[in-house]
């Protein structure tokens, strides 16, 4: 078993242990390497195969998404090709500059779900993925199957995600769930922060009909306006060798707080199979 499996199924005390990414960052070179010129460019003084975090950004980018800049849904209509999408998806992408998320209803078939749903049991069945630690997600099942890949780069979905972003995303994980992840509320950009900031996005696709019955995703519409949160901003625990004990309750809790004191009202995707919500990098859900 490779260092990159038998870790994310490992639940011990190890996962704390920085050396060990490092470790598995060596064995990682030639997706790493590339990061030399980046590194000097952010005037990261770091090796590429060490740990880094927000802090170690010092030549931080003013750019701001077209999407969060002011006027923004003035911006976007204007735009050529946002005459090329159905009213439908207009009205969604406006959504999206608002309230940070947008949905795509019936995006998928039936059939196609079926055939994701088949693919991901048959890729259980024969042990050609699993779930990693947390006993509940299935991560990256794209690698193994052509299926889960057709998904992943749908050319309609870049289309919507391409003009969204203002620049040609890049794919770079899928999680499939059996059951749903019951985590607390939390941004996507805690777990994978981009510089610039918010040069990010996430597609969440029904495969089956969601309710209050069957964990439904919640969101905070709006709250892709606030401040991003990083591990400066929190009492993290963190140290030069080791990862905090509690440092992601840590996060949650503040989180937490800050849904309560800006008053965040809470919303739930009762989703019909073949739905689509694609959701701003720091949109608490």
């Amino acid at each position: 078993m490779s260092l990159k499996k038998w870790f994310g199924k490992y639940t011990g005390t190890l996962r704390s242990i920085k050396p060990l990414y490092v470790i598995n960052n060596l064995l990682s070179y030639n997706k790493l390497k590339h990061n030399k010129d980046l590194y000097k460019k952010y005037n990261i003084q770091k090796s590429i195969f060490g740990n880094i975090g927000y802090g170690d950004l010092k030549n931080k980018s003013t750019d701001v998404p077209w999407i969060d800049q002011p006027n923004a849904a003035e911006k976007v209509k204007a735009h050529p090709q946002f005459a090329a999408f159905d009213s439908q998806t207009q009205s969604a992408i406006l959504q999206f500059i608002e309230k940070g998320f947008l949905i795509l209803e019936g995006f998928y078939s039936k059939t196609e779900t079926d055939a994701l749903t088949n693919e991901i049991e048959d890729l259980l069945d024969k042990k050609k993925t699993d779930f990693n630690f947390t006993g509940k997600k299935i991560m990256d099942a794209y690698e193994e199957s052509t299926v889960v890949n057709s998904f992943f780069r749908n050319s309609r979905l870049l289309k919507i995600l391409n003009f969204l972003m203002g620049k040609e995303v890049v794919p770079f994980q899928t999680i499939n769930f059996v059951e749903g992840s019951e985590q607390r509320a939390h941004s996507d950009s805690i777990h994978m922060t981009t510089e610039p900031e918010g040069y990010l996005i996430a597609a969440w696709t029904a495969l089956e009909d969601c309710d209050e019955n069957n964990g439904p995703l919640f969101y905070f519409p709006g709250s892709h306006r606030l401040p991003f949160v990083s591990c400066l901003d929190y009492e993290s625990g963190n140290t030069q060798w080791t990862l905090g004990n509690n440092s992601y309750k840590n996060y949650e809790d503040k989180i937490e707080a800050l849904i309560k004191e800006k008053q965040l009202q809470k919303k739930y995707f009762h989703a019909k199979r073949g739905d689509v919500l694609l959701w701003h990098a720091n949109l608490l859900h």
